[in-house]
């Protein structure tokens, strides 16, 4: 008896005369209407009875029944969401493909970490499930890619001591709510109530569990209701089918799926669901593969559909033991059966995976060695070899254009473009790989061995040598293989989760009592000084841990590199060489101890904040420079962010050409033109994901219910790194290198700033040098440096067209200026903290309108620029002499223009302020 047998005593069941049985074959539990019932009714325990004979009142395509789903669940009062993309990778680092709807809020919302985007919701998620592939087209019932219509309410105990700690409060419903939602919609379709049974099958993955029902209907199983409300807790009161305890979790969570492609099936009740699912595109390709029947034959394999929900892989022994079950039972030998059926079964199948592919590269997705990519290389491949094998002469491209169409994607010109270049890269692997499988052959034959399934995994992984053809070569060397049935779910195993990556190190539970530090940098990016408290020192191999209440210093994270520069009190000052920040908590790496408790003054390295800012801001516009040009699918594969260049890995499935880097190049550096100004928002994570969708997470996967955007033009991306408030502010983007770091996946190599000139001229010296060496003149050379310089040559004028205009509009305002008499002259003092460059415009505005100017800064040091018109009698360089001494400084010039200044900031205001005094002494000196 089972450990949660209470747990399936509803209070619907017994109030609408449900009884609990033990299936007679299987021996599982259900409840059914039917008091007379023995069997839980699902194969191989009972047959198909639906076929021929649809189970509910209407004909449903596949539209038509997604719509009735999610209008039935709308009226009762559950929101409809959108789906989520198949790439469940897009917003969670766990996995690769979305199998299920409850993949799209985990694990952020079943944690209870943040709410739902409705509470109740319903949906209709496109999934794709690997591990089903062997099975696709030889069941009659499994497809790889499906929709999983669901509905999920998401529930918090009442009874914690804090309900206030998880994103959703108190029970939306429950088990009766479920059951009876689920009864209900089969009765506003027409169902024979009677019919369904409701199976007991507790449910376990990814550490929780809880109990669930399998609902049949007329032998096939149209829905999962599961009841996520358990975590595994090796003291637990509940031990579940994995071996382990489990015991009550504070959340609690309605977990459905109803698959959209079966109730359809239902509704139409044709021999296998790929009839009701792809009618048009079996057609078509069995009319291009000539494949046609006889009355006789059509019968035949009629009745074995019926009988199909006995074979399945993963549970029959073989394929070739449920074909002789079937064949028997039909009347015919298994050779004629599988004469009939597996053509049908290869056309089946790739209209199966003709959608997959529609669904993954519609995505964007990128077919490579690695993820996602490789998945959909895998199912590209194996549906190539089946077109082939049954005869179809129609192009790859268009089967799946077909697919993508119906699915109304946008980008199918970009989908048939990753289709060609594949299947031309596959021609290429199969000439290098089938020399190898000679040789295995050879080696194994002469072994007197047959090619073992790791061999034949390996040469798929390698060079996509599809195992039947490894048998027709192996064959004629007199090498045997043993294909197992299942050999494309080892496969894709192989692939089911992406590379974690480098481990972090582990937590110092010596930080665990310590506030979280107050992150200055988000506040103030521009911010280069701040004074904190030293919260407490740490000790380590080499140097010390700083932890301050708050901080500008920006600690690595998100490909960008630490920030450096010091940290002084009243007796020490200290070098900060690395910042790094664990559970919200900044560490500074420093070369000596500072105090507990001392106040200190931090002083940030400006010059190479302010380069990793402009190489930061300068990922985004490459990462949106290269979709504008490259296409839409182009996604974050990786980002390093550093001082003097930084590179970005993008998922692009041809190689970047000579003419795309221009290109990048181009609309990148007219997005630094437009000098946009580059904002940062914190908004809800739901409603960022509704307006931008899962495109934000290019840098990867923030946690949190806030999260923040940044937005340069139209681009806008998660991230938590620092950046320049304009895009002027970076100077220039340039592209120094792009290699293939793997196949489906291009590296950009470039610089920003003033070291995206020095880049470009280190190349130069090189291509020059190698020149010199062979005695030939590269002819692109020159082209690429006079386009450089000329577009660097037109920024610089634009900047400073803008800067002159913009001190002509503060030299007319005059706005906070003062204005001294000297004698028939007038001088105007002011204080402007801004670049030196802003500084010298100003002032020639001012003398340009015949008065002296003294413009003081304070930005980075106290900074002055006077200029003198001429016949004035003032000597512009004695004044910034005298103004340069009052801060520290010095300074000097020709007498009608001059700048300078010192370190002192504090005095600069004293200066100003003694300016007119300072000018009316050396006018009469």
């Amino acid at each position: 008896m089972s450990e949660l047998e209470e747990e399936y005593r509803l209070d619907y069941f017994e109030d609408n005369d449900f009884v609990r049985k033990q299936c007679s074959e299987c021996g599982d539990h259900f409840w059914t209407r039917d008091h007379d019932r023995e069997t839980c009714g699902e194969p191989p325990c009972a047959e198909y009875s639906f076929i021929d004979d649809p189970g509910f009142d209407e004909e449903y395509s596949l539209e038509e029944m997604r719509e009735a789903f999610l209008s039935f669940f709308e009226e009762h009062d559950h929101e409809r969401v959108e789906p989520y993309p198949v790439a469940a990778n897009r917003w969670r680092d766990d996995v690769l493909l979305t199998q299920a709807s409850i993949y799209d809020f985990q694990p952020l919302v079943t944690s209870g970490e943040t709410p739902p985007p409705a509470n109740p919701l319903t949906i209709s998620q496109p999934c794709i499930r690997m591990q089903d592939i062997d099975n696709v087209g030889k069941t009659g019932r499994h497809t790889m890619a499906f929709e999983m219509m669901a509905h999920h309410a998401f529930n918090a105990r009442e009874d914690i001591e804090d309900p206030e700690q998880y994103a959703y409060e108190g029970e939306v419903y429950w088990k009766d709510q479920t059951v009876q939602y689920c009864d209900e919609l089969f009765e506003s379709l027409g169902a024979d109530l009677e019919e369904i049974t409701y199976i007991e099958d507790p449910w376990v993955g990814g550490g929780n569990a809880g109990p669930a029902i399998e609902v049949i209907y007329k032998g096939a199983e149209l829905a999962t209701l599961v009841f996520m409300s358990m975590e595994q807790d090796p003291d637990g009161e509940y031990e579940m089918k994995d071996g382990n305890r489990y015991s009550p979790m504070d959340t609690y969570i309605v977990d459905t799926g109803y698959g959209l492609e079966r109730w359809t099936w239902m509704s139409q009740g044709t021999p296998t669901v790929y009839e009701a699912v792809y009618p048009e595109t079996i057609e078509f390709l069995k009319d291009n593969a000539g494949i046609e029947l006889t009355d006789g034959e059509q019968a035949v394999v009629h009745q074995a559909s019926k009988l199909s929900g006995k074979m399945d892989i993963d549970e029959a022994e073989d394929v070739e033991a449920a074909r002789d079950e079937i064949a028997a039972e039909v009347g015919v030998t298994t050779e004629e059966l599988e004469e009939l059926v597996e053509p049908l079964e290869d056309i089946y199948a790739i209209a199966d995976h003709c959608r997959t592919l529609a669904y993954m590269l519609g995505d964007g997705i990128v077919p490579s060695n690695v993820g996602t990519g490789y998945l959909a290389r895998m199912v590209l491949r194996r549906t190539k070899r089946l077109v082939d094998n049954v005869g179809v002469d129609a192009p790859l491209d268009e089967l799946v254009d077909m697919q993508a169409e119906r699915l109304e994607y946008e980008n199918r010109d970009t989908i048939r473009d990753v289709v060609r270049t594949e299947v031309e890269k596959y021609r290429e692997t199969l000439d290098r790989g089938s020399r190898r499988v000679e040789q295995l052959a050879e080696e194994y034959s002469e072994k007197g061995e047959p090619v073992p399934t790791d061999e034949l995994i390996e040469l798929y992984d390698s060079h996509g040598i599809q195992p039947d053809m490894v048998e027709e070569i192996a064959a004629e060397r007199g090498a045997d293989v043993d294909v197992p049935d299942d050999f494309y779910s080892l496969v894709a195993q192989r692939h089911d989760q992406e590379t974690a990556g480098v481990a972090a190190d582990e937590i110092d539970d010596r930080f665990e009592d310590l506030p979280e530090t107050e992150k200055l940098y988000y506040d103030d990016q521009q911010g280069a000084q701040f004074e904190a408290v030293v919260l407490d020192v740490f000790e380590r191999e080499e140097g010390y841990d700083v932890v301050l209440d708050q901080t500008m210093f920006y600690p690595e994270g998100g490909g960008q590199p630490a920030d450096h520069g010091t940290l002084s009190t009243e007796d020490a000052t200290v070098d900060v060489t690395d910042t790094q920040i664990e559970n919200g908590v900044v560490r500074h790496r420093t070369d000596e101890p500072l105090d507990k408790g001392s106040m200190v003054r931090g002083q940030l390295d400006v010059q190479r904040r302010r380069q990793l800012m402009r190489n930061h801001t300068a990922t985004h516009i490459i990462i949106h420079s290269a979709k504008q040009v490259l296409g839409e699918h182009v996604r974050q594969a990786g980002a390093q962010k550093g001082v003097d260049s930084s590179r970005i890995d993008l998922r692009h499935y041809r190689r970047i050409t000579r003419e795309d880097v221009k290109e990048i190049e181009r609309v990148a550096n007219e997005l630094v033109m437009e000098n946009v100004t580059v904002t940062q928002e914190w908004p809800h994570r739901n409603e960022a994901e509704a307006e931008h969708g899962f495109g934000l997470y290019q840098g990867g996967i923030p946690p949190g219910e806030q999260i923040r955007l940044i937005h340069v033009a139209d681009d806008v991306q998660a991230c938590g790194g620092t950046h320049v408030d304009r895009t002027g502010d970076i100077g220039a983007i340039k592209v120094q290198t792009t290699e293939r770091v793997q196949d489906g996946v291009e590296r950009i190599v470039f610089s920003a700033g003033n070291a995206a000139i020095e880049g470009t001229q280190r190349t130069e010296d090189a291509l020059y040098d190698a020149a010199d060496v062979l005695d030939v003149t590269p002819q692109e050379v020159p082209e690429t440096a006079e386009r450089f310089f000329e577009e660097w040559k037109a920024r610089g004028k634009q900047i400073e067209e803008l800067q002159e205009e913009l001190a002509e509009v503060r030299a007319g305002g005059a706005g906070d200026a003062e204005e001294v008499d000297l004698d028939g002259a007038t001088a105007v003092i002011q204080r402007l903290d801004g670049e030196m460059d802003e500084l010298r415009a100003t002032a020639n505005a001012i003398v340009e309108e015949g008065n002296v100017a003294v413009i003081g800064s304070g930005a980075d040091s106290a900074q002055f620029v006077v200029g003198v018109p001429e016949d004035v009698g003032v000597n512009a360089g004695q004044v910034v002499g005298e103004l340069a001494g009052r801060v520290g400084g010095g300074g000097g010039g020709p007498p009608d223009f001059a700048q300078g200044g010192g370190p002192d900031v504090d005095a600069l205001d004293d200066a100003l302020d003694a300016a007119p005094d300072v000018l009316r002494q050396v006018k009469n000196a």
